[in-house]
């Protein structure tokens, strides 16, 4: 009886195993590259921070950087905070060289011209 069993248990293993395809190496590296699932590549850096700040459902979008280029400082951190109050949420991207604002506050009615004497604004509301 024991004997029988075991038989009937192999007889069943090899069934699960032999009643699937088999893939030759060709079809199996094909099938697990990302192009070929069709996946896009993960959003990395810049363009990760702007859908982060877009995900947050702002109403306007601004990127600001220094008219000289160099990263952004404590300095310009406080500056910033200061004359745009409005802002609900920063986002430091390339290298903090840059930041995203995010606001629901239009800027153009508060400090925005101060904000351009000194930064470059750019206003990604619609982009």
């Amino acid at each position: 009886m024991k004997h029988k069993c075991l038989l009937i248990l192999f007889a069943l293993f090899l069934t699960a195993c032999g009643g699937s395809k088999t893939e030759t190496s060709n079809e199996s590296a094909a099938s697990a590259s990302p192009a070929a699932s069709g996946a896009s590549s993960p959003v990395v850096g810049f363009e990760k921070d702007l859908q982060f700040i877009r995900n947050g459902g702002f109403t306007y979008v601004w990127l600001i950087s220094r008219k000289d280029g160099k990263p952004l400082e404590p300095g310009d951190n406080i500056f910033l905070k200061a004359n745009a109050p409005q802002v609900v949420d920063w986002v430091i991207t390339d290298g903090g060289k840059k930041v995203f604002a995010g606001t629901n506050f239009n800027l153009e009615e508060g400090n925005l011209e101060v904000l351009k004497r000194r930064y470059n604004m750019e206003d990604y509301s619609g982009k």
